[in-house]
């Protein structure tokens, strides 16, 4: 598998995807509507990424850009098979991949005018930069979702003081240092753990959603929205569970029976308990259907998904 994340002119998005499926996009592309491929790594780092666009019948246009405005590069190539090659080194980070292909620098932004500093007394830049931490740390939102949370925490009527390009500096720093504290984690993570034990419920016909809704109520409602038509109960966390996870207080399941008998929602609970336990997790629970399951101790330590 190759660790990027491809989406293309139509809004299709493709994780971690093979070399060979992604031979498949580049010599799909050109018809109405599907005419370029973009290419970021996982995690996403700010202003790196690969993209090729084509029309049927005429050339391929090559890009990659590799951080500051001055390391951005296009090639034109009258076939897929070059671009496949590149792409492919690319999202392996093979040394010298981007050679012999006669790379010409794009300047895209001349003259661009610079970001304004952030006018905000330290309690709301400590409010902000707090807030953008825990959905960081959380590990379920992209780079955009964070600019947009750190764009609008702090709206109040008619006041924006965070511009979007402010939002996106802030957030692009404390996603590059996220990115360099993950980079010493080794082996299996505990929300790697728990993303084996769902993987296995949902596998068992028990619908299983990680970070589903805003709370329980929300998740309550849209469980059966997601499950399939054999699902015989559910298990989820919402992402007020997922922030609080991420503050380090360990991480509360819900689960339950789509009958809505407590015999059944037991039965998913043991079910649940398991599962969680064969993936080496720790967890509370009473045996009680009206009870969460809680998994603590836990190192919440998610790996960016963006």
């Amino acid at each position: 598998m190759l660790a990027i994340t491809v989406e293309t002119e139509n809004g299709q998005r493709h994780i971690r995807i093979t070399p060979q499926e992604l031979a498949g996009l580049v010599r799909r592309i050109g018809g109405e509507n599907d005419e370029f491929l973009v290419v970021q790594r996982i995690p996403d780092l700010p202003h790196v990424f690969i993209q090729v666009a084509h029309r049927t019948g005429g050339d391929y246009t090559l890009e990659y850009r590799d951080g500051a405005p001055d390391r951005h590069f296009q090639v034109i190539l009258d076939g897929p098979e070059p671009v496949i090659a590149a792409m492919t080194g690319w999202a392996r980070m093979e040394d010298g991949w981007e050679t012999g292909l006669g790379w010409v620098p794009l300047d895209l932004w001349p003259g661009q005018d610079p970001v304004l500093p952030l006018a905000l007394d330290d309690g709301n830049r400590e409010r902000l930069e707090k807030r953008v931490r825990r959905s960081l740390v959380g590990g379920y939102a992209t780079r955009a979702d964070l600019v947009e949370l750190a764009e609008e925490y702090l709206v109040s009527g008619d006041s924006r003081p965070v511009s979007p390009e402010q939002a996106r500096r802030l957030v692009d720093r404390m996603w590059v240092e996220r990115v360099e504290e993950q980079s010493a984690w080794e082996g299996e993570t505990d929300p790697d753990r728990l993303t084996r034990a769902f993987t296995a419920l949902e596998a068992a016909g028990i619908t299983a959603q990680e970070d589903f809704t805003c709370c329980r109520s929300c998740g309550q409602a849209e469980i059966g929205d997601v499950a399939s038509p054999d699902a015989r109960g559910f298990v989820y966390f919402h992402s007020q569970c997922t922030d609080a996870a991420a503050d380090g207080h360990g991480l509360t399941i819900l689960y339950g029976g789509f009958d809505g008998s407590p015999v059944t929602t037991t039965s998913i609970g043991r079910e649940v308990v398991a599962a969680l336990g064969e993936a080496g997790l720790s967890v509370v629970w009473n045996g009680e259907p009206e009870q969460v399951i809680t998994i603590t101790p836990l190192d919440w330590r998610k790996r960016l998904v963006g």
